[in-house]
């Protein structure tokens, strides 16, 4: 991955979450791999910046044409819609320490850049590429950037009316492709704010530019997100960017990929939302999730299934159990293969492959496993060095597990799960074999 010379920080922009609900373990994937970036470039002596935005107005719903998700949510839970926002950022964060993903150095709002994305849109209008209308809306004019679908390939003569995420009133525009940077209020009273062309809200796309022109100098040498932000949202970013500042404004597009689980796209519809509090809930390490999604590549879809975050969970105690007895050294030492492996374009799989074979040898010292791990975990976050706490079971935990184990027998698998749950809320970990069950402490 080309970086900047060594006497230049890494300017990283990652768009972060729409705060209108908690974010499932797929949004975390994307997450994740900014964190990777800035791990290993960290490891490479560089020094980064990474702004992440908090979006909490313009950000239209899939469901609802013309709906702000924010202002949905609000509705269905009879809340301000800016406590709904404030209520799930509490959550990202708190997710986000979970899976040990180091903080950003910032977290800009959009509802606190609003005079930022006006004047922004200022220098778009006073450049020709935007315009106001009568009605009191502005629109990037899609035509006046002849270099648009470069990162997705959507080329303007493909386009046809009616993608997503933009709005279904869209009347006032000159061209189907062009889209909102500024909206008009029209019968909106709730997060609405005044501008040069009257009370609206912002478009989504704009806060991006806006601030990551603002808060990197105009200068982001990469850009994260996930792959279902390449178009329409990335690229028409790319285009507001590059026609504010007269050039490429990002050096570097980096996608993740979609995350699956258990065969199938996450969706209410499809009831398998997973939420890190539903690892916590079931016994897990949080950590067992940043395992899993380790050791597929970042580039590629992936089917997340309870199973593989079992087995993690398993691996991630067995690792913590062998370093305690591999002695208590704080040496590292930076092992050649794993070195290559994250310089080939973060091959984390690789990586959690030479582990497990460093484990397992007979010709490396524990000292020496001990010291690779540690540097190896200053990318992978899995705090492997963090003690196992071993404490007696009370009688009523023991009573829990054999009352577990006798409903398995019996095939009463609601009692066997519900049982699941209580010994989870008790710190107990359970791990349904060939032989039986077995737990671990969390």
């Amino acid at each position: 991955m080309p970086v900047p010379n060594k006497e230049q920080t890494v300017n990283i922009y990652c768009c972060g979450p729409t705060v209108y609900r908690d974010a499932h373990v797929g949004n975390l994937r994307t997450f994740l791999l900014a964190d990777l970036i800035v791990r290993a470039l960290k490891m490479d002596g560089q020094k980064v910046k990474l702004i992440q935005n908090i979006t909490d107005v313009g950000h239209m719903s899939e469901d609802f044409q013309g709906e702000d998700k924010l202002l949905q949510q609000a509705q269905l839970e009879k809340r301000d819609p800016f406590e709904i926002a404030r209520k799930y950022e509490a959550g990202f964060h708190q997710d986000l320490k979970r899976i040990n993903i180091l903080a950003a150095d910032s977290y800009p709002r959009a509802s606190e850049t609003i005079d930022l994305m006006l004047q922004t849109i200022a220098t778009l209008i006073s450049s020709g590429h935007a315009y106001a209308t009568d009605q009191g809306s502005v629109y990037f004019d899609a035509r006046s950037f002849p270099g648009y679908g470069a990162i997705s390939g959507n080329k303007l003569d493909a386009l046809k009316p009616g993608h997503r995420f933009e709005y279904g009133d869209e009347g006032d525009k000159r061209f189907h492709a062009d889209w909102a940077l500024w909206k008009s209020a029209g019968n909106r009273t709730e997060m609405v704010w005044e501008s040069p062309w009257g009370k609206g809200f912002p478009g989504w796309h704009i806060e991006c530019t806006a601030m990551s022109l603002k808060l990197l100098d105009s200068r982001i040498d990469l850009h994260v997100g996930g792959i279902d932000l390449r178009f329409p949202h990335h690229e028409n970013e790319r285009a507001q960017s590059n026609a504010v500042i007269g050039h490429e404004a990002v050096a570097m597009w980096v996608h993740g990929e979609h995350l699956l689980f258990e065969g199938r796209k996450m969706s209410k519809s499809s009831g398998n939302v997973v939420l890190v509090q539903d690892l916590i809930t079931r016994g897990l390490d949080p950590l067992a999730l940043r395992f899993a999604l380790l050791e597929n590549r970042y580039r590629s879809q992936m089917d997340l299934t309870w199973a593989a975050l079992d087995a993690a969970n398993a691996t991630l105690r067995r690792w913590r159990t062998a370093m305690a007895t591999w002695g208590d050294s704080d040496e590292v030492i930076a092992d050649e293969e794993i070195t290559t492996a994250i310089a080939k374009d973060l091959d984390t799989p690789r990586v959690m492959l030479r582990l497990r074979t460093i484990e397992k040898s007979t010709s490396h010292a524990d000292a020496t496993k001990r010291a690779i791990f540690l540097h190896a975990d200053a990318l992978l976050g899995l705090d492997l060095n963090r003690p196992i706490e071993v404490h007696p079971l009370t009688p009523e935990q023991s009573e829990l597990l054999n009352s577990r184990a006798a409903a398995r027998i019996a095939k009463n698998w609601s009692e066997s799960d519900r049982l699941r749950d209580l010994l989870a809320l008790a710190g107990i970990a359970i791990n349904d074999g060939p032989d039986g069950q077995s737990w671990s402490w969390i």
